[in-house]
């Protein structure tokens, strides 16, 4: 068993961790924030404020530049919450997602534009049960810029399932949060070490603000 800087050494000598890169054609995408997970006094809620602060720039640069940005939520419709499956019986927070509620808003921090998509799913990755894949080939996207909660929920499996549709994901560290630190910090470390490149903010925006198809 390793740890810490071991793991990070081992993982480089054996190959891990190769940056795939940004690529020509972006979208942004804000994963589940809404109320029910950026307000911390809720049942799945945490303290996002940070990441709220985070996804703020990389907003108005994308809505600047025409860059895609999608927005997804959690709703469940039906009364008995049979529409949550298994999950909604492993994780019983998942009640308070019900359509027509507060919970299921997206933050009113973040600039949501009627120009914008919202994606509604069911589970965790915004990939799982939707249409996100033909979205993103009728816009030509090759590069999804993943932001939202939680790291080690729906943010990993999104970029996990990004990368097995051949998009290029790129996790934005500042932008992402968690109610867990330690599930937080591994779930960086090894999305970066097999599925995705987990990137700086300012890079992000330097990359947004000069990418070459949106001039």
């Amino acid at each position: 068993m390793t740890s810490g800087k071991d793991d990070e050494e081992l993982f480089r000598q054996r190959g891990f961790g190769i940056k795939i890169g940004f690529g020509e054609r972006p979208a942004l995408i804000l994963i589940d924030m809404l109320k029910g997970f950026t307000d911390s006094s809720m049942p799945l809620g945490a303290n996002l404020d940070s990441q709220i602060e985070a996804q703020k720039p990389m907003l108005e640069v994308a809505h600047q530049r025409g860059i895609p940005v999608i927005f997804s939520t959690v709703i469940y419709d039906e009364q008995d919450m049979k529409d949550a499956g298994l999950w909604g019986i492993k994780m019983k927070g998942s009640l308070t997602l019900k359509a027509g509620t507060e919970a299921v808003k997206i933050d009113p921090r973040l600039d949501m534009r009627s120009s914008d998509s919202l994606l509604v799913k069911k589970y965790a990755s915004c990939f799982f049960g939707t249409d996100l894949v033909p979205r993103l080939l009728n816009q030509r996207v090759d590069t999804l810029i993943i932001t939202g909660c939680t790291t080690s929920g729906c943010v990993r499996a999104t970029a996990v399932d990004a990368v097995q549709n051949g998009f290029r994901p790129m996790v934005v560290r500042e932008a992402v949060g968690d109610r867990s630190k330690a599930a937080h910090d591994q779930s960086l470390f090894d999305l970066n070490a097999k599925y995705a490149d987990v990137v700086g903010l300012d890079e992000t925006l330097q990359y947004m603000k000069t990418v070459g198809h949106n001039r």
